[in-house]
C-alpha cells in the first residue's frame, strides 16, 4: 500500500477477473462494483440500490453469487471474480443468455447480468433444478419489468437446451412450453401454450 497526497490509502493488487490477471491500483474503501466499473471498465456489472438488497450487482466470486457493492475490492485479492463479461465461451453466447433473449425474459436489461450469473452459478451447482428452486436462487435480484415468469422460463429453457442426446432428465414441461414460444406464431397460438 502506499500513501496518495491526499491521504487516501490506495492498494495494489491483481486481480483476476473472468480468467485474466489484472494489477489494480484503487482506493482501499472502494468495494468490487466500483473496481469493476471504475477501475476496469467493466461496465456490465450495474450500480444499483447500494444496500445488497436489489441484486443488480451480483458478480461470481470464487464461483458463488456475491453482491459486488457489499465486498470491498480489497477482499477479493487470489480470488476469481466472474462477471457479465465473461460467462460467455469463446465468444458464443451461455445457453443462459441465449434463452434469455428468445424468450423476451430481459427488458430493459438492467437486472439482467445479476439475474444470469445468479442463474449460472445455480445451473452449475444443480444442473436441472425445480422451479421453486429456481425461484429461491433468483429470489435476491429484483426486475421491475418482467413480473418473472419469463425469467423462469428462461432459466427452464436453458436447462432444457443443455440436456444432452440420450440424457434422461426431468426437465418441467413449462421449459418445453418457453422453448416453444420463442418460436414465431400467432397470437391464438401462444395463448394456447399457456
Amino acid at each position: 500500500m502506499r500513501e496518495t497526497g491526499s491521504n487516501e490509502t490506495n492498494v495494489h493488487i491483481p486481480l483476476r477477473v473472468n480468467g485474466e490477471e489484472h494489477e489494480a491500483s484503487f482506493a482501499s474503501y472502494k468495494t468490487l462494483l466500483e473496481v469493476l466499473r471504475e477501475d476496469l471498465d467493466l461496465m456490465g456489472t450495474k450500480h444499483g440500490c447500494e444496500l445488497g438488497e436489489c441484486g443488480a450487482c451480483a458478480v461470481l466470486l470464487d464461483g458463488q453469487p456475491v453482491l459486488s457493492c457489499l465486498v470491498l475490492g480489497l477482499e477479493c485479492e487470489g480470488r476469481e471474480v466472474i462477471t457479465i463479461e465473461g460467462i460467455d465461451a469463446g465468444g458464443k453466447l451461455h445457453p443462459l443468455q441465449e434463452a434469455f433473449a428468445d424468450l423476451g425474459a430481459a427488458q430493459c436489461g438492467y437486472c439482467t447480468p445479476g439475474i444470469l450469473l445468479t442463474a449460472k452459478n445455480l445451473l452449475d451447482t444443480h444442473p436441472n433444478p425445480t422451479r421453486g428452486q429456481i425461484m429461491e436462487a433468483l429470489s435476491g435480484n429484483l426486475c421491475r419489468c418482467t413480473g418473472y415468469l419469463q425469467i423462469f422460463e428462461a432459466v427452464e429453457a436453458a436447462i432444457a437446451s443443455t440436456i444432452g442426446a440420450g440424457e434422461k432428465a426431468d426437465v418441467p414441461q413449462r421449459a418445453a412450453r418457453a422453448a416453444a414460444r420463442s418460436q414465431p406464431t400467432s397470437k391464438a397460438d401462444r395463448q394456447a401454450l399457456r
